[in-house]
Order: C-alpha cells, then sequence, then structure tokens
C-alpha cells in the first residue's frame, strides 16, 4: 500500500521542517558540534563552502577549518569557550577549503544548551572573500585619491 503524503503535511512535522530547512540553506555551512568541537552534523551549505562531504567531516574536530597557526595558538577552543561563556561568538577571519585554499569567514558560534546543560554548538560559516576583497579595493582606492588630492 501507497501511502501520498501532501506537501502542507509534510511540512507541518517539526523534525522534518528542520531538516528542510537546514538542507535548504546553501549559502551558509550550518553544522553541530559537542562539547569538545567535534562536528556532528553538517548540511550541504557546508559541503558547498568547504568542499568536505558529510562522511568526510562527521567525527572529526573543527580545528581542521582554522589556519595551523590559529589552531596551534588553540583558536577554535577558545572560540567555543566565548561562545559558551557569552552565550554567542560572532566574528571574521580566514578559513580553510577541503583543497587547503584558503577563504574569508564569517562565523557566528552559538552553545546550545538544555536544561543548563551544554550539549554542544551551533557553527553557521559564510563565504564573504568577494565582499571582503571588494571592500578592501575600495578603502585602497579611497585612500590612492586622498593620497593625489594632498598634492
Amino acid at each position: 500500500m501507497v501511502v501520498a503524503v501532501s506537501t502542507a503535511s509534510a511540512l507541518t512535522d517539526p523534525s522534518r521542517q528542520l531538516r528542510l530547512l537546514i538542507d535548504s540553506v546553501r549559502d551558509h555551512a550550518l553544522y553541530l558540534l559537542d562539547p569538545d568541537g567535534i562536528v556532528c552534523s553538517w548540511n550541504p551549505g557546508a559541503e558547498r563552502i568547504k568542499g568536505y562531504r558529510a562522511e568526510e567531516v562527521i567525527g572529526t574536530h573543527f580545528g581542521r577549518f582554522y589556519l595551523a597557526a590559529e589552531c596551534d595558538a588553540g583558536e577554535p577552543e577558545r572560540l567555543l569557550r566565548l561562545a559558551e561563556r557569552d552565550g554567542r561568538h560572532a566574528g571574521e577571519g580566514w578559513r580553510l577549503r577541503r583543497d587547503g585554499a584558503p577563504f574569508r569567514a564569517s562565523v557566528v558560534i552559538e552553545p546550545v544548551i538544555e536544561q543548563g546543560r551544554l550539549l554542544g554548538f551551533v557553527k553557521i560559516t559564510r563565504d564573504i572573500t568577494e565582499s571582503w576583497q571588494a571592500q578592501r579595493l575600495l578603502r585602497d582606492a579611497q585612500r590612492a585619491l586622498r593620497q593625489t588630492q594632498q598634492f
């Protein structure tokens, strides 16, 4: 027996709603980390931005996306502790794709807390390389213009 599920009823199931929402976001990497920074989930946006398939990254530490110097300095763990302490951390920085290419990222880390207990973190990453480069070029052009106007 085949049962047809209407679109409306498919969108009323909270679990399905959440999965559809997460899987539909392509311009943002959305993933869950456990309290130690181990990747527990991975959306299609994360795959597109970072270049890793879910099976390659789930179960590994999220520090793999940071520059080596930042990892050596303990930056990934520091950001988790900041998010835990402050309830949220937002910032920008350089991150690495699977092929080793760096990209400029806007990052938000929020703790997942249930009944006062830290379950892990939600991490949202957006590739802002193009806008960052455009802003840099604009600043350089403005600086050059000011210098020519001083003469």
